[in-house]
C-alpha cells in the first residue's frame, strides 16, 4: 500500500459542520506529513468569513485557492491523473449535492467532482442534509439553531451515495478513518 501524500479539500458555502470539519482538518494536518490543497466555492469564502475562520484557514493551509470559474483554478486535471490521493468536499451544501447528482458542473467544486469521478482518484463528500427531521447546528455567534431537513435534500444525499467513485461521509470525524488515524 502506497502512503498517502496529498489531499485536495473543497469547501462549499455551508455553515453547518464548517467549524467541526475545519478542526478535524487542522488536527490531521498537525499530526501528519500530508500536503493539503484547499479550494473554495464563492459561497465557501463568504461562510468562512462569516464564521471568522477566513484568516485561520489561510494561515493553516498555505496552498489555498478560491473559485474563479468552473475550471479555474485548474484542479480537475491533477486529480484525474492521481497527483492528489483523494478529493474531499466537506461540508457540502444541499445546492452542491443537488448539482452533483444531476450532473451539473458549473462551479469549481461541482466541476472538480464531475471531472475527478472520470478517473480513479477517490471522492469523499460530507453532505450536511442527510437525515430526515431536524438537526442542531451552531451559528457564528455560538447560538444553537435548529434546521428542518427538506425531503428533496435528504433524497439527493441518498442519490449521491449511489454514484460511482463517491463515498458519502456521515460526520467530520469519519475523515480520520480515510486518513487511517
Amino acid at each position: 500500500m502506497v502512503a498517502m501524500k496529498r489531499i485536495a479539500w473543497g469547501i462549499t458555502g455551508s455553515g453547518d459542520l464548517i467549524k467541526e470539519t475545519y478542526d478535524v482538518m487542522v488536527d490531521i494536518k498537525n499530526k501528519t506529513n500530508l500536503d493539503f490543497m484547499v479550494f473554495l466555492s464563492k459561497e465557501g469564502e463568504t461562510v468562512l468569513k462569516w464564521y471568522r475562520i477566513w484568516n485561520d484557514i489561510q494561515r493553516d493551509f498555505t496552498n489555498f485557492k478560491t473559485d474563479a470559474g468552473p475550471n479555474s483554478p485548474f484542479i480537475a486535471g491533477p486529480l484525474q491523473v492521481g497527483f492528489y490521493d483523494l478529493l474531499l468536499i466537506a461540508p457540502a451544501t444541499a445546492n452542491t449535492v443537488a448539482k452533483i447528482v444531476n450532473g451539473i458542473a458549473d462551479s469549481l467544486v461541482t466541476n472538480t467532482v464531475s471531472q475527478t469521478a472520470k478517473g480513479d482518484t477517490p471522492i469523499y463528500i460530507l453532505p450536511v442534509d442527510q437525515v430526515k427531521g431536524t438537526v442542531k447546528t451552531t451559528t457564528p455567534t455560538g447560538k444553537t439553531l435548529e434546521l428542518k431537513m427538506r425531503n428533496v435534500d435528504v433524497s439527493n444525499s441518498v442519490r449521491l451515495a449511489q454514484m460511482e467513485n463517491i463515498t458519502v461521509l456521515k460526520s467530520p470525524d469519519e475523515i480520520y478513518d480515510i486518513i487511517k488515524m
